[in-house]
C-alpha cells in the first residue's frame, strides 16, 4: 500500500518525467540531436537523485549516467498511424496486478530500405494512455532482451503525435528499457512477439552490461 510521502514522491516523479518529454517536444523539431543530449541529462539526473528511481541508494551514489548508441539521424523516423485494423486485447502481470491493454492502431514506417510496422496499444490503467514497446536484433546483446519501450504516456513518457493523431514521432534514439531491467523487484509489460523487428536498432539505451 502506498503511504502519503510515497504517495507524494510518486505524483513528483511522474511530474517529472513529462517536464523532461515537454522540453523533448519543445525542441526535437529544431535540432533532434540536441534535444536527445538534453534528455539524457535530465533522465540521468532524475535517476540519481529521486526516491522513486529503480536504483539502489548504493547503485546512485556511483551512478554516472546510462549508456546509449551514438545518436542516428536515420532512427529518427516519423510513422503513419493506421486505425483501421483489429482490436484485440493483452493482459500482462505487473509489480501492481494485472496490466490491461487494447491495440487500437499500427504505426508503419520504413528504416534502412525495410517497410515495417509496431502495434499501439492503450493501457486502461490510470486515466489510460498509450504504450508502445519496441523490440529488436539488438535484444540479449547491447540491449535489454525483454524490449525497450519508445512510448509510455499513462506515466508521462510522449514523443509527439501530430494535432489529428495520423503521425507518430518514432525517434529510436529514446528507446529506454522498462524498470525491471534495473531492478528484479519490478514486474514490468515486456515487448510482445508481433512488435520485435527484424533488424537491429543500433539507438537508444544500452545494456548496463553491455
Amino acid at each position: 500500500m502506498i503511504s502519503g510521502p510515497t504517495a507524494a514522491a510518486l505524483v513528483e516523479w511522474r511530474e517529472s518525467v513529462a517536464a523532461i518529454y515537454r522540453d523533448v517536444r519543445e525542441t526535437h523539431d529544431a535540432d533532434p540531436e540536441v534535444a536527445w543530449l538534453r534528455f539524457r541529462e535530465q533522465r540521468d539526473r532524475l535517476y540519481k537523485r529521486h526516491p522513486c528511481s529503480a536504483l539502489t541508494d548504493e547503485e546512485k551514489r556511483s551512478f554516472a549516467g546510462f549508456a546509449y548508441h551514438e545518436y542516428d539521424p536515420n532512427s529518427c523516423i516519423v510513422g503513419e498511424i493506421d486505425y483501421a485494423v483489429a482490436e484485440f486485447s493483452l493482459d500482462i502481470e505487473v509489480s501492481e496486478g494485472t496490466l490491461h491493454c487494447r491495440r487500437i492502431g499500427v504505426a508503419r514506417f520504413s528504416h534502412a530500405r525495410q517497410t515495417a510496422s509496431l502495434d499501439l496499444f492503450w493501457l486502461d490503467i490510470y486515466g489510460g494512455g498509450l504504450w508502445l514497446p519496441v523490440g529488436d536484433q539488438t535484444n540479449g546483446t547491447t540491449t535489454y532482451r525483454g524490449g525497450r519501450y519508445l512510448y509510455d504516456t499513462a506515466k508521462g513518457a510522449n514523443l509527439g503525435l501530430n494535432a489529428e493523431g495520423s503521425r507518430i514521432l518514432l525517434d529510436f534514439n529514446f528507446l529506454y528499457p522498462p524498470s525491471c531491467a534495473l531492478s528484479d523487484s519490478w514486474i514490468c509489460p515486456l515487448c510482445p512477439p508481433a512488435n520485435r523487428l527484424p533488424f537491429k536498432l543500433e539507438a537508444g539505451e544500452r545494456s548496463r552490461s553491455a
